[in-house]
Order: structure tokens, then C-alpha cells, then sequence
């Protein structure tokens, strides 16, 4: 019969990880490298431990050591665990909006919630110690679109300054609306590489997404060398484009269309960002 006085090993255990750089570790494998005790055993002295606020559950049967460092704040910021997270998943990801737009120096005011694209099947947020990890799935994850940044810990998935821009109007809503984008925007432009607003950005990026960036960077930020290439990369997809409203959730009657981008000009921008 195996040990269940597990509590103080399992402690100098979770320790030696920390020793080893390691931030986080699976009960599988836990349990695999402590044999000499049950998985009811393994398991109560988790629970305790969380409890006593040394490691988090981020997902079922992964959890997340809370270094000294961090031992105030009662969790690791997400970037430094969700690339292991998402490997124990097994999924694809990439971390996106303005939690991406920040390492790339735009978004200075990142909100208490992180975003994550991640693969099927979707995953419900999770909030821990006050940090609230949105999970928005994605059909495809765009490898090719995407960067890899180094972290204390190692390296994460975020997307590319072109992903960045298209995802922020296409999920404004969860960023503050339509002047906050143009506010990173107009920060975040200086990053974007006019050679990767090719026909394969544009191919993937939904058409009303490229007709809204096209039209803000002409006609917001001045990024008119941008908005140039993004037109001519739609025009070489054969793309057509279709009277599409500047804020989607905004009223579409009445209001002037501007010609280039075939944008229905619903909503009056700060130009001055």
C-alpha cells in the first residue's frame, strides 16, 4: 500500500520544479515522478497547497506554481503559463487584441482580462486570483500569421502587428469600440510591415475586416502607404467589396458611403489620435 502522508513531499517536490525553471506541471506527471503515493493522496496535498496559496489550478489536472516573485499577486501573469497550458491541451493558439498589441509597444493601458485564440473545441473564460482569460475560438489558428516572443519562462504565440490590427476590428467590442482600435491603431501601425498586407493576409482576413482597416488607415491614422498596399492586395485576390457599415452594431440608413472601401461611414472617428 503506498504512503498518503504526501503533503510535505509533494511541497519539496512542487520546490524542486521551481529549482528546475519550471512554472507549472501536470498531475499526471506528478504522479508518474511521486509513485510512492496514491492519487488521493497526490491530490489532497494539491488541494492544500492551493489553499495555502502556493500553486493555482489553471485546468483541470494542470496547475500553476506561484513563484516568490509573484507570490503577491497570487498567480503568474497568463503569458507566462498559457503556452504550457495550451501544450497540456495539446491545442493550437496564439495570445491576441490588445494583450498581443502591448508587446509590439501600442495598448499601454492592457485591461485585467487576457485573450487567447485558441483551436476547437471552445474553452469557457476562467478567472483566477482576479485575472479573467477570455478564450475565443478560431476555425483556423494562421501559423503564418503569427510571432514568437520570449517570456521570463520561455516563449509565447502572438500574433502578428497585421493580425493584431484585423482582429482588434473584428472583435471591437471586446476592446472598448471603434475609437479605442484607432487608439492602438494608430500605436500599433508603426509595427506593421506593409510587405505582409499580402494576398494571403487578405485571404484569410474577413473582406469587411480588410474594407474597415483599409478605410482607417487612409482615413484616421494617414497610413496611406498601408492602406495602398492592402487595396492592391485585394484587388489581386479578385475580391469584391460590399457596402459594409464602419461600426458594425451602429444604425446602416442614412449615412454617407465612402467610395474606395465601400464603407458606410456610421460612426465619426478622433482623427487626432
Amino acid at each position: 500500500m503506498r504512503s498518503q502522508n504526501s503533503q510535505p513531499r509533494v511541497e519539496e517536490w512542487i520546490n524542486r520544479q521551481i529549482a528546475y525553471g519550471r512554472n507549472a506541471f501536470s498531475l499526471d506527471r506528478a504522479e508518474k515522478e511521486l509513485p510512492q503515493y496514491s492519487e488521493t493522496a497526490i491530490k489532497r496535498s494539491l488541494n492544500r497547497l492551493s489553499r495555502k496559496g502556493k500553486i493555482v489550478s489553471a485546468h483541470k489536472g494542470y496547475y500553476v506554481i506561484v513563484t516568490p516573485q509573484y507570490s503577491s499577486r497570487g498567480i503568474l501573469p497568463p503569458a507566462l503559463f498559457i503556452d504550457g497550458l495550451m501544450r497540456f491541451l495539446e491545442r493550437s493558439y496564439y495570445i491576441g487584441l490588445l494583450n498581443a498589441a502591448a508587446f509590439y509597444g501600442a495598448a499601454h493601458q492592457v485591461p485585467q482580462e487576457f485573450f487567447v485564440f485558441t483551436s476547437s473545441p471552445p474553452m469557457r473564460p476562467t478567472v483566477k486570483k482576479g485575472i479573467k482569460v477570455n478564450y475565443i475560438t478560431r476555425k483556423e489558428i494562421p501559423e503564418n500569421l503569427l510571432e514568437e516572443r520570449k517570456t521570463e519562462t520561455g516563449t509565447i504565440k502572438i500574433s502578428s502587428p497585421e493580425l493584431t490590427a484585423a482582429d482588434l476590428l473584428q472583435h471591437m467590442k471586446r476592446v472598448g469600440g471603434l475609437n479605442r482600435v484607432v487608439e492602438v491603431l494608430s500605436e500599433l501601425t508603426d509595427a506593421v510591415r506593409i510587405e505582409k498586407l499580402d494576398k494571403e493576409f487578405v485571404q484569410f482576413v474577413p473582406t469587411a475586416v480588410v474594407q474597415r482597416l483599409g478605410y482607417l488607415f487612409e482615413k484616421a491614422i494617414g497610413a496611406e502607404a498601408l492602406a495602398d498596399e492592402l487595396f492592391k492586395s485585394a484587388e489581386l485576390t479578385g475580391g469584391k467589396f460590399f457596402p459594409v457599415p464602419l461600426n458594425p452594431t451602429g444604425k446602416k440608413r442614412g449615412f454617407p458611403i465612402e467610395t474606395r472601401w465601400n464603407i458606410i461611414v456610421n460612426e465619426l472617428i478622433d482623427s487626432k489620435q
